[in-house]
């Protein structure tokens, strides 16, 4: 099998060839990073606008126990987990702390829906 003489001049140019090898690299390093960060199960990155700049929120792992902190606001009708978007945009006066869901429940809170693990 012969090569046509327009592909082997395509690769005998060194421009060519290193911007194709810089891509490929590129795209190479992206894929492997991304298995890694998934096989490694790292917690999700929240980025939530602020005044001047985005915070970023590291959620860390869901857990499967039944007494777990929640937060509400005094003025609000719903219940979070202390690390979600909504919890952190509460004024610390208006902020709420149950020693579990049920007694968010049971003060007449619901669940956020925004709020994953709720």
């Amino acid at each position: 099998m012969q090569v046509s003489d327009g592909v082997k001049s395509l690769l005998r140019d060194d421009l060519l060839y290193t911007v194709l090898l810089f891509v490929l690299c590129v795209v190479a390093a992206f894929g492997l990073g991304r298995l890694a960060e998934r096989a490694a199960g790292t917690p999700a990155t929240v980025s939530t606008p602020a005044a001047t700049a985005a915070v970023v929120v590291h959620e860390p792992p869901l857990t499967t126990e039944v007494a777990q902190v929640v937060v509400a606001s005094k003025n609000g009708t719903k219940y979070h987990l202390p690390w979600c978007a909504g919890a952190q945009q509460m004024k610390a006066e208006n902020k709420i702390e149950f020693a579990s869901r049920a007694d968010a429940e049971a003060a007449g809170y619901t669940p956020a829906a925004n709020c994953k693990g709720l």
